[in-house]
């Protein structure tokens, strides 16, 4: 599936800027580089972002996600 120049680069919350949008598990594991069902587990295990539901849909805040990413790149500076 290739990308067109109307989605947004996903990793690009990474690194700063914002979709306009709330995030799906989708964009999650594509913006990590990991399988949904992981996204899934995180959410069960309480240890990935921040996400919360919408009816029967989860979805995550982008800065929420951006601020998990921060921590966890504070945490492990700490920690070596």
């Amino acid at each position: 599936m290739s990308r067109t120049s109307a989605q947004p680069d996903l990793r690009a919350t990474l690194r700063g800027g914002l979709p306009d949008r709330y995030l799906t598990p989708d964009d999650i594991a594509e913006m990590f580089e990991v399988p949904k069902e992981t996204v899934y587990q995180w959410r069960k295990k309480n240890t990935g972002p921040p996400s919360f539901r919408i009816g029967k849909y989860v979805r995550y805040d982008p800065a929420d996600v951006r601020a998990y990413v921060t921590q966890r790149k504070t945490d492990d500076r700490t920690a070596a």
